[in-house]
């Protein structure tokens, strides 16, 4: 095993619980090669820890470890069904879960989904995609899945230089099909579906929102109709709108699945939609903002900030005195505080006090490790408004 020294700044890092060092604090890793496991020390020749190496990310280091231990079959076996261990609890409600979680599994660049018998992976790096005929066997002896299918098409490989795929791995996974998360049944199609099928990571937020939401609703950005149907059984009414009209057509099939007669579906720009809305006067009870991810790098911050506040002033304009606004962010670029504060500048700018009902983050299966704010993206506020 190849031996890489690094930084005191980088050693710091991953001492103080981080699972990263970038490549500016890689001091010598002349003999390492792409994807293996290395060993990790200080200038001081102390032991860090072991780590996946990657000779083309800025991320040069994904941590494992930072024992001696042996890292073999049976150690990734053990870790894997640990995450798998602690999703227990959430089998009894949905039979779609996320089973491995990347850094907030403590297995960095490795996403495991499960859709019903069908298990998706994901290895975002050169390390995880070394070993990913291993990851497959592991899976299929432990889980024993229909199928398994790699939707390794996402932009985060480009950085590793690894190409892009989705592909079925093992068995014969159907083209679509469905899954049940708390009494809603969904159609999914994990090689050709956003994220890796479905967007799991909102399954207990929709639940938070169902229990608080009431009367008239909107839901925007619906994608396939997600929130739309959880709020369906507790509103008089759901209007869900997307710009996408193949999501639309998703939705629609959706609510024919569950019998929603009292949703309907509409493609439109959102941004357009709420401020036709605006001008005709309407009004709603629940409105729901799930938008796509404004803020894609830093740089991208203000741009997206102006967009976030935007939804979220016309919203608060078209809620009655006590509706309900959930509004999101999946954006880990876009802080907690500064989610916060434009959401209170939005409320100001609309002349309307909101009430915090209930701050949330993403689903439990897909865990945020404390040491690595990275695991921490999707922020979910739940907001009253009072007169």
């Amino acid at each position: 095993m190849n031996t890489i020294i690094v930084t005191k700044r980088g050693a710091d890092r991953i001492r103080r619980g981080h699972l990263w060092i970038y490549r500016s604090d890689i001091l010598n890793a002349e003999e390492a090669e792409s994807g293996s496991i290395v060993i990790v020390r200080d200038q001081g020749r102390n032991f860090v820890g072991q780590a996946l190496f990657s000779d083309t990310s800025q991320i040069a280091l994904r941590f494992l470890t930072q024992t001696e231990e042996t890292i073999d079959r049976d150690w990734w076996r053990k870790r894997i069904l640990a995450a798998a261990a602690r999703r227990g609890s959430l089998t009894s409600d949905t039979n779609a879960c996320r089973l491995v979680y990347s850094e907030g599994d403590l297995l960095p660049s490795l996403i495991v989904d499960r859709y019903d018998d069908v298990i998706v992976l994901q290895t975002l790096s050169q390390g995880t995609e070394n070993i990913k005929s291993l990851l497959v066997e592991l899976l299929v002896e432990q889980f024993r899945p229909l199928a398994v299918i790699e939707r390794n098409d996402v932009r985060v490989r480009q950085h590793e230089g690894l190409e892009m795929i989705a592909a079925t791995v093992y068995g014969q996974a159907p083209g679509e099909f469905e899954i049940v998360q708390d009494g809603i049944r969904f159609v999914v199609a994990p090689l050709s579906g956003q994220k890796t099928g479905s967007f799991l990571d909102q399954r207990e937020n929709r639940l938070a929102a169902r229990a608080v939401a009431h009367g008239r609703a909107l839901d925007c950005f619906t994608f396939t109709g997600a929130f739309a149907l959880n709020l369906a059984g507790v509103c008089d009414s759901v209007v869900g709108i997307d710009i996408s009209a193949e999501a639309i057509q998703a939705a629609r099939r959706n609510a024919e699945l569950n019998n929603a007669t009292n949703v309907e579906f509409r493609e439109a720009n959102v941004f357009d939609a709420l401020r036709e809305m605006e001008t005709a006067g309407e009004r709603f009870d629940t409105i729901v903002l799930d938008p796509p991810a404004f803020a894609k790098n830093r740089a991208s911050i203000k741009a997206a900030a102006r967009g976030y506040k935007e939804i979220n002033l016309r919203a608060i304009k078209l809620l009655n005195p006590g509706g309900i606004l959930v509004t999101c962010s999946c954006s880990y670029h876009m802080s907690e505080q500064m989610f916060l504060g434009l959401i209170a500048e939005a409320a100001n700018d609309a002349h309307r006090r909101l009430q915090l009902v209930e701050k949330r983050t993403q689903a439990s299966d897909h865990p945020i490790l404390f040491a690595v704010p990275e695991t921490y993206y999707l922020k979910c506020v739940l907001a009253r408004v009072l007169d």
